[in-house]
């Protein structure tokens, strides 16, 4: 064994994919990258994320208490680093990057409509907010694109380097 630095730490155990996430504040939408989260309840679906406080996107969520997140396969790679390259602030990156937002149906952010899911989510827990920046949402409507078969997802390792998913295995469970 040798040492590893500690700020490497996260490359090991990034929980999932890269995602894309929107927001919708005072009539403007925002896209932002995200690879901070994780599920925290089955039912209902409950997701823990973690956003800075200098992104441009924390405050519409924090404010709005409602944001999408949407899934992008693969072929969206260059686009989602582009988006988490640059500030809403300062851009529109749906039009920037070509992205399509698309009515919601639970909440004001937009789905993204080149994404292979989009998760439409609510706030419920904000008290790790000042301290940690995490946001505990509740997905409260899921959408799937039946035409994207077997998308594979982006896992972000750090400093540009991305892991593509790979071949599927089964193995006995005795979880349904």
């Amino acid at each position: 064994m040798r040492s590893l630095p500690l700020p490497k730490v996260y490359q090991l155990l990034e929980p999932g994919p890269v995602v894309l996430v929107t927001t919708a504040h005072k009539g403007r939408a925002n896209v932002m990258t995200m690879s901070w989260h994780m599920m925290v309840e089955f039912e209902p679906p409950l997701v823990a994320c973690v956003m800075s406080e200098a992104n441009f996107s924390f405050a519409a969520l924090r404010a709005s208490g409602e944001c999408v997140i949407a899934i992008p396969a693969r072929r969206l790679a260059a686009q989602v680093v582009g988006v988490g390259n640059c500030s809403g602030d300062e851009v529109d990156k749906f039009a920037r990057f070509w992205l399509t937002p698309r009515p919601a149906s639970q909440v004001a952010a937009p789905l993204i409509a080149e994404c292979f899911a989009n998760l439409e989510c609510r706030v419920i827990d904000k008290r790790n907010v000042p301290r940690y920046n995490l946001f505990i949402l509740e997905v409260v409507k899921a959408w799937t694109d039946p035409a994207q078969k077997n998308p594979k997802t982006i896992h972000h390792h750090g400093y540009g380097r991305f892991a593509v998913d790979g071949p599927m295995i089964t193995l006995k469970s005795a979880k349904a």
